[in-house]
């Protein structure tokens, strides 16, 4: 159930909190309550909130509720088996360490979307579609690009920001035609999980394996042709369905706002800040992410300024109480001059709370069975019974259900006994297997969250197939390239 766990994290590079629970939990010997009813029936509540966070569309119910009431139950569960066992200190340890990874992921995400809320008020997104159109380029061709552009960007911006940016880019330029919005989206999905696994900074399960010290930083670089693979085979096979007409024409012509260009600059310089936090100065990423927001309201404080100063230079005596007057409403967001309306809480008022709150009820949920012995239990039968190999392929068919973070922080907390080759089909396998599912990684939940209603999880289903294709042949490439 991939619960987009943490996921929804991801990508996010944020810093692995869980792993640094597991390190904390191996050292306390934890307890095995496995085969307890109690810890059964929280495993039931997880199931059931899963199958109502698939069933959204027909219920009309949000995806947050369900896994939301359902991370609080399963950890009152897990207080009280800790309790009866003696120990009362484990449960609140492992779920301020769940908290402290939602706090982290969640100001990344607010950030991100911040921004992105931002550019598509500026016009930026509108202008790139103008842009696209005006080029001559088929909608076939559109789809190549966003995908390409997706796949070569995820390395750096990681997957979920990647995505989000995307599909905001084929939903513009897509505008009423929904088969191709669908089939747009799922390709960026599949590009961005793709172009995240053979970089540290596009997954957080690969910062996991490199802060560990299992591949070093250059060696995810030998996963490039192997996701590129991932990515292109069922591109392939979607584009047949993508016509080569042209997009609905535009009518007028789009101008961005002012300071569209500077909203534009100060996101790269956020992403890179993120980046170069971790990197070089060893901080968590969600502190460059935090530090571009403040440089965005500042900025945003700034237009607001200049609107003031413009509208009293253009103002007589007699007028300028109306001109307080209509200062007044800007804050309020009633005026309908939009160069003086821009206010920087308006965009954020505008994230996808829905998903931001699914994200916590997944990330406590798995955390919770996680501390109850699950994951580490179902490593155990995998490499135990399976094999290396079939363990690792399974391991991104669970990270499509369960999600890749979850997964990634039981196997490495289990640590079996792998050579190279193995640890990066794992990391491979980690960060690619959540594209067969819409739910299986941080980038298509949010995408379903930016296009509800058309990118589903049935949508995405439908092609299952084709991308379940795509990760066979990568594997195969890997094993063929990389392998002893």
């Amino acid at each position: 159930m991939k619960y987009l766990l943490s996921i929804f994290g991801t990508s996010m590079l944020l810093t692995p909190n869980l792993l640094l629970a597991s390190e904390d939990m191996h050292g306390s010997d934890p307890l095995d309550f496995t085969n307890h009813w109690a810890a059964i029936l929280a495993l039931v509540l997880f199931a059931l909130s899963y199958v109502l966070v698939i069933l959204e569309e027909q219920l009309h119910l949000r995806k947050s509720k369900p896994v939301t009431v359902a991370a609080g139950i399963i950890w009152m569960i897990v207080a009280l088996l800790y309790a009866q066992s003696g120990d009362s200190h484990t449960a609140e340890i492992m779920v301020r360490h769940n908290l402290l990874e939602f706090a982290e992921l969640f100001l990344f995400l607010l950030a991100a979307m911040t921004y992105i809320n931002t550019m598509e008020y500026m016009g930026v997104f509108e202008a790139l579609r103008v842009w696209l159109v005006s080029r001559g380029f088929s909608l076939r061709t559109i789809f190549w690009l966003t995908g390409l552009i997706a796949f070569c960007l995820s390395p750096v911006a990681d997957n979920l920001t990647t995505a989000l940016l995307m599909s905001t880019v084929a939903m513009a330029v897509g505008g009423n035609n929904t088969k191709f919005v669908i089939v747009a989206c799922i390709n960026i999905v599949v590009a961005a999980n793709a172009g995240g696994a053979f970089s540290p900074f596009g997954d957080i399960t690969t910062l996991m394996v490199w802060q560990k010290g299992l591949v070093q930083f250059h060696e995810f670089f030998l996963l490039f042709l192997p996701s590129f693979v991932n990515w292109f085979v069922p591109a392939i096979i979607m584009s047949m369905v993508v016509p080569k007409s042209q997009p609905d024409a535009i009518k007028g012509r789009i101008e961005m706002m002012e300071g569209a260009w500077i909203v534009v600059g100060l996101f790269v310089l956020t992403i890179i800040m993120a980046v170069s936090a971790h990197n070089f100065l060893h901080l968590p990423p969600v502190l460059g992410m935090m530090t571009g927001l403040g440089l965005l309201e500042l900025f945003g404080y700034y237009l607001k300024r200049k609107g003031q100063i413009k509208q009293e230079l253009g103002t007589n005596m007699g007028s300028r109480a109306l001109g307080n007057e209509a200062t007044d409403k800007e804050e309020q967001g009633h005026t309908e001059n939009p160069q003086r309306t821009f206010n920087i809480f308006k965009s954020l008022a505008r994230a996808e709370w829905d998903t931001l709150m699914f994200f916590y009820g997944v990330i406590l949920c798995v955390g919770g069975l996680g501390t109850l012995g699950y994951l580490t239990v179902t490593s155990s039968l995998m490499y135990d019974g399976l094999g290396t190999t079939n363990a690792n392929i399974l391991v991104g068919l669970l990270s499509s259900i369960v999600d890749n973070i979850p997964v990634m922080f039981a196997v490495l907390t289990m640590m079996p006994e792998m050579d190279h080759t193995q640890w990066l089909l794992v990391t491979l396998t980690a960060g690619v297997g959540g594209s067969l599912l819409s739910v299986g990684s941080a980038a298509g939940v949010a995408v379903m969250g930016q296009a509800r209603g058309i990118y589903t999880f049935f949508s995405h289903l439908k092609w299952t197939w084709a991308i379940a294709l795509g990760y066979s042949a990568s594997i195969w490439v890997h094993l063929w390239l990389n392998g002893n």
